[in-house]
């Protein structure tokens, strides 16, 4: 009865444990980045009031009454003529920055690639956890006996295995793939608990999802009435990672669409691209694709 929790839980845990060593190296990067930048601000303790002067190759040139300085500022030709406040190095006033320039951009991105990786990687270990904790009290509850009829829906992306649960209202279970799916005879009578957790042929078949009373979505492949049994089901977490691998493809284009809005260029785009790529990996495993 171990082989299914094995399984699935196995394979959520190393897409888990792959999107939070993602989040930790950005975050980590982020953060150091995060640090320079304000050693950086901190060193500069002085203030006055200047006025923007030129903008060429990306920076703007402030002058103010006892110095002046280029500062890398994208877009700098807006405020060409404005008087702004300047904040410098009153050793080196060549060193100065001023409100909008890129400096304080990257401070804010290098802050935000901190909590957005925090963020991500608590909202995967809350969601994988009360998963879990759904499928262990359904796995104590009370058995009783149904007849069943596994199916295999195609929606998008996706496809998973359901338990079609007949009944005085029938019902639609998606579960977690198990190689023991594959060769269920349709109808088959097993035992469901918690109305959730079905045992067949003494392995634990767990959720991927509710019971639903209406006929899911989907292309619909049901199992054959006897399944040949010298069928080889796939089995370890290299099937399953060449299945799911197609949902890391959309992962360049939310990279692209990040690093526009962002701003952050190519390595806002490799940073969204990799996490994207990861988070996919993860909700095929939260969802419970099936490799069959």
């Amino acid at each position: 009865m171990l082989r299914s929790r094995v399984r699935a839980l196995r394979y959520g845990l190393f897409t888990t444990a792959v999107v939070l060593a993602v989040c930790f190296v950005v975050a980590l990067l982020s953060w150091l980045s995060y640090s320079d930048d304000r050693a950086v601000l901190a060193s500069l303790t002085s203030r006055d009031t200047g006025e923007v002067v030129s903008f060429s190759d990306g920076a703007v040139e402030v002058r103010w009454p006892s110095g002046s300085a280029r500062v890398a500022y994208e877009n700098g030709a807006r405020i060409v003529g404005r008087q702004t406040q300047v904040a410098f190095d009153p050793a080196d006033p060549s060193r100065a920055v001023i409100p909008g320039s890129d400096l304080f951009l990257e401070t804010d991105r290098a802050l935000g690639g901190v909590t957005f990786s925090v963020a991500v990687a608590l909202l995967v270990v809350l969601a994988g956890a009360v998963r879990l904790l759904l499928a262990v009290r359904s796995a104590r509850a009370q058995g009783t006996t149904v007849s069943v009829r596994r199916i295999r829906l195609q929606s998008g992306l996706m496809v998973r295995s359901w338990l079609e649960i007949e009944g005085p209202v029938e019902r639609w279970l998606p579960v977690y793939y198990d190689p023991v799916l594959v060769t269920l005879p349709s109808p088959s009578d097993v035992e469901l608990r918690g109305g959730r957790v079905a045992v067949v042929d003494g392995v634990t078949v767990y959720p991927s999802g509710r019971p639903v009373t209406k006929h899911p979505r989907g292309r619909r492949l049901d199992n054959p009435v006897q399944p040949d049994p010298d069928t080889r089901a796939p089995r370890g977490l290299a099937a399953q990672l060449r299945v799911d691998a197609v949902f890391m493809v959309p992962a360049p284009v939310v990279g692209l669409f990040w690093a526009y809005l962002d701003g952050s260029g190519f390595t806002g785009w490799i940073t969204a691209t990799v996490i994207a790529a990861v988070l996919g990996l993860w909700w095929a495993a939260l969802r419970g694709s099936d490799p069959s």
